[in-house]
């Protein structure tokens, strides 16, 4: 989720496009780089870091050009660096590009350049779609045919400004999922990736559909469709500030990232899914993953994480056993650390952190690789501490998160696991092609299924008015839900302060049900339809002592008809994927229960993003 920008007009584009990145450096922070069409050049200037040190470079130059495109980044390929920073080029330097989005088949694109004499100098997946446009361009003599040539090559999602010195009254655009706003203005244009770097010039754009491109000129845009045949639609008007603006209209960063989940979800998996010639799902390849072999031979999996990411662990715990067989522990870092845990050179040990700079975590992972295990790491950060130390690196795609209290970080961090999971019980042949095919059609079709649950959120908005106010919220449930329960609370805690704990139900009996009364919120999650009986048991229990319930369920039925004060469906999916599913609306929960005590949930107190110290 890179944040990128474009300028043509009669002003000094530099300062345009910097002030233009300034307002998306919430989407992307780990480099920046503008490219500026001067005299008969493209000057490009690009370096590591925050944007500050973008600023710092060029503070001592005249950069006189009124065309440019400028781009800050959130690394999907190839760690940070001045190298792999955009704009990207191609050989002779007369065609750059930006881009915000994922090339799927960028390294068969790439092995079939580079046989053909091009060098690249980059790691990333941006740097084949610039110099496939030039082949393009140079075949056709029209950079705008050739773009669409090239758009109908790529698969995945992005967003492309170009740049093109044969062309120096113009910017093309292009969107494919991923967002793109023209603003219109007065002798001048701009296009972004969001409205926050538009605002200070206009409030007048037109949003890019689905595969539609744009030309800016000073003077006028025109905007075409993916055949080349152009369109007309009319400009919005932008009443946002700039506040809401940077969070996309949403109140808050939270809410906003809980949906941003679908996009994710889908950018995550998508590149690891295999399909066959006709497009049947049959494995699962992560481009990273060079322990095949370690895979096979393993005897047990080793988790270890903090927060919410060691309850993506718990979730994995129960994926790996029931997908592959493995026999799996799961371990909190700080824990794991001060003991001298029982290790065999045979085990995966897996990490997660969404920062990749977790200091417990990271002390976990070289206490494993001292004692000669295989690392898998899995993370939200390109070029992360965690990420350089392990032996495998699996990254997560969720874009930056803004929020202290992670939402699409951890069901990312699922997607990783329930894949890793289907490609060991593959590899180990515990898992047979038909269940692996069954499963990976599922869950293709979660993040349909996450949006539709956000469709209906007004029913736990609604819920949530009328309990944020219980003293004691515990969260009840068994196997995958048990685990699903751990993040449901911790997010409760996190950002509304409200006393919450999770059991599993059937630890009711054993303590926990002496704390029930009727100032106690009781939320159950039913997801497996062999133990609704059992939950539903429990549920009877704690109403008969007055305690509210809700239960988040697939049930389609009326399993649990008269045993809650409300039943929120989720759409109907395997049970073993259902964990994405079921913390969505305890996600929501959390938040509206944080806004209605008039907290901010962006910002809870006494929490860091990231735990860096002990």
């Amino acid at each position: 989720m890179c944040g990128i920008v474009g300028y043509v007009g009669n002003k000094m584009a530099s300062q345009v496009l910097i002030n233009g990145l300034k307002k998306l450096e919430y989407r992307g922070y780990d480099s920046a780089g503008i490219a500026i069409l001067e005299g008969d050049d493209i000057l490009v200037r690009k370096c590591k870091g925050a944007l500050k040190f973008l600023e710092e470079k060029i503070a001592g130059e005249v950069i006189k050009g009124s065309v440019g495109i400028g781009h800050t980044r959130w690394a999907t390929h190839g760690e940070p660096s001045d190298t792999n920073s955009h704009p990207h080029t191609n050989m002779d330097g007369t065609i750059s590009i930006v881009h915000n989005g994922i090339i799927e088949n960028y390294a068969e694109l790439k092995a079939k350049l580079q046989a053909q004499g091009i060098v690249f100098k980059s790691q990333t997946d941006t740097e084949v779609v610039v110099h496939l446009l030039d082949q393009k361009y140079k075949a056709t003599g029209d950079i705008f045919k050739a773009l669409i040539e090239t758009l109908h090559i790529l698969e995945g999602s992005y967003a492309i400004e170009v740049l093109c010195k044969d062309y120096p009254d113009r910017i093309i655009a292009a969107r494919k999922e991923s967002p793109l706003v023209v603003g219109l203005g007065k002798g001048e244009n701009f296009i972004a990736s969001d409205v926050p770097a538009l605002l200070e010039h206009t409030r007048d754009v037109y949003y890019l559909g689905e595969r539609e491109l744009a030309v800016l000129y000073t003077d006028h845009v025109d905007l075409f469709n993916f055949e080349g045949e152009k369109i007309i639609k009319e400009p919005s008007h932008v009443e946002w500030d700039i506040d809401a603006a940077e969070k996309g209209g949403y109140e808050h960063f939270m809410i906003k990232e809980i949906h941003e989940q679908p996009k994710g979800l889908t950018d995550t998996m998508r590149p690891r899914i295999v399909k066959d010639g006709s497009g049947k799902p049959t494995d699962v390849y992560f481009e990273e993953n060079k322990m095949d072999d370690a895979w096979k031979k393993a005897g047990r999996v080793v988790i270890t994480a903090c927060g919410t990411a060691y309850h993506a662990g718990v979730v994995a715990k129960y994926a790996f056993e029931k997908i592959a067989r493995m026999k799996v522990d799961v371990d909190v870092a700080s824990e794991f650390r001060y003991r001298d845990p029982i290790l065999d050179k045979d085990d995966i040990f897996i990490v997660v952190s969404q920062s990749g700079e977790t200091a417990d975590t990271l002390s976990a992972l070289r206490l494993a690789k001292a004692q000669g295990l295989k690392v898998v790491a899995i993370t939200n950060c390109v070029g992360s501490t965690v990420s350089r130390e392990a032996d495998d690196v699996i990254y997560t795609l969720a874009g930056p998160e803004i929020a202290v209290a992670s939402t699409k970080a951890y069901t990312t961090q699922l997607v990783c696991l329930f894949l890793l999971a289907v490609k060991a019980g593959k590899l180990r042949g515990t898992l047979s092609d038909e269940d692996a095919t069954k499963l990976l059609c599922e869950l293709e079709s979660i993040p349909a299924k996450v949006q539709e649950i956000l469709d209906g959120k007004d029913v736990i908005q609604k819920f949530a008015s009328q309990q944020f106010n219980k003293d004691k919220i515990f969260y009840i449930g068994r196997q995958f839900d048990s685990a699903t329960s751990l993040e449901s609370a911790l997010k409760l805690k996190e950002v509304s302060y409200m006393h919450s704990e999770a059991f599993a139900a059937g630890e009711l009996k054993h303590g926990p049900i002496a704390l029930i009364d009727p100032q106690t919120l009781v939320v159950a999650i039913a997801s497996e339809p062999k133990l609704y009986d059992k939950i539903g048991s429990n549920m009877v229990e704690v109403k008969s002592r007055g305690a509210t319930v809700m239960v988040i369920t697939q049930d389609a039925g009326d399993a649990f008809e008269g045993k809650a004060d409300l039943v929120f469906k989720i759409p109907e999916c395997s049970s073993t994927l259902a964990s994405l599913l079921t913390i969505i609306p305890a996600q929501l929960f959390a938040y509206y229960c944080a806004i209605m005590r008039g907290f901010n949930p962006d910002k809870p107190r006494n929490l860091a993003k990231s735990v860096t110290v002990e």
